[in-house]
């Protein structure tokens, strides 16, 4: 299956949904809810955790996807990135595990996320959360869904009252700003989830703190746009993927009636 003109995105997001699925399943066999982990632990260069489950993820999802799209780069947290995906116009970005410290504590709050970039934009994405079971999808111009029902930010929202999550003192900073209360939410590992939060209206906002990478954000990036709400750093431009740097700076997830407002707040509470 070529990545070309005539490749719908609900056609891209359905067999996106299908193989985060069948990844989920697969890391659910290493999961326990309350307990750590069966699969084998490792630290990366850095720290961080590495388990056999987001190994054995990533592996299946290439897989599966480079079966379907073989016209599109590769990006993935697993993966060595290599610098020939710049020289496609298609790019599948992918965390096999978001949040894979609290899948090997046990917490549910984990996800597979996976989009696809075209032109340097995502066209579709998806988050899928196994142990909560929750799948959030979306395509270019036909909405954001969650489990099949679409998903949209509140059309009304109460100004002086804001519902977050993200980095407390950036938060309470921009409360402060706006003048607003600001009610934090508690952390949640994943990022992806944190934004697809943002996407259904279960906060207001979200904020990333600096040196999250693509593959955290691509999927979310999508189901925000898709629901009525933006992902932007301090410029208030649309994030552009498939470059060479991969990090990026802090970034906030706003819906787009209250964006100006909260972008103003964002850069004076980070010093953008």
């Amino acid at each position: 299956m070529s990545v070309d003109a005539d490749r719908s995105a609900l056609a891209a997001r359905d067999c996106l949904a299908e193989a985060a699925r069948e990844a989920g399943a697969l890391a659910l066999g290493y999961f326990r809810l309350g307990a750590a982990t069966s699969a084998d632990v490792q630290s990366k260069f850095g720290g961080s955790p590495v388990t056999a489950a987001d190994l054995a993820v990533d592996a299946l999802l290439k897989r599966r996807l480079a079966d379907a799209f073989p016209d599109a780069g590769w990006l993935s947290e697993e993966t060595a990135d290599d610098a020939e995906r710049l020289k496609r116009r298609a790019l599948l970005i992918v965390d096999p595990i978001d949040g894979t410290r609290a899948f090997v504590a046990g917490d549910p709050r984990w996800a597979v996320s996976v989009a696809l970039v075209v032109d340097g934009r995502p066209v579709a994405g998806v988050v899928h959360a196994p142990a909560l079971d929750e799948t959030y999808a979306a395509a270019r111009g036909a909405g954001a869904e969650l489990n099949g029902a679409a998903i949209a930010v509140p059309t009304s929202i109460d100004r002086s009252h804001l519902r977050a999550v993200g980095p407390k003192s950036v938060l309470q900073a921009m409360g402060a700003k706006l003048g607003a209360a600001m009610e934090i939410a508690p952390r949640v590992p994943s990022l992806a989830y944190r934004l697809c939060m943002a996407a259904r209206g279960t906060i207001h906002l979200a904020v990333a703190a600096e040196n999250s990478h693509d593959w955290d954000i691509a999927a979310a990036d999508l189901l925000l746009e898709e629901a009525g709400a933006r992902l932007v750093g301090a410029s208030g431009e649309r994030l552009v993927y498939n470059r060479p740097h991969i990090r990026r700076r802090a970034l906030l997830a706003a819906p787009d009636a209250l964006a100006p407002q909260l972008l103003e707040a964002f850069r004076a509470a980070t010093g953008a």
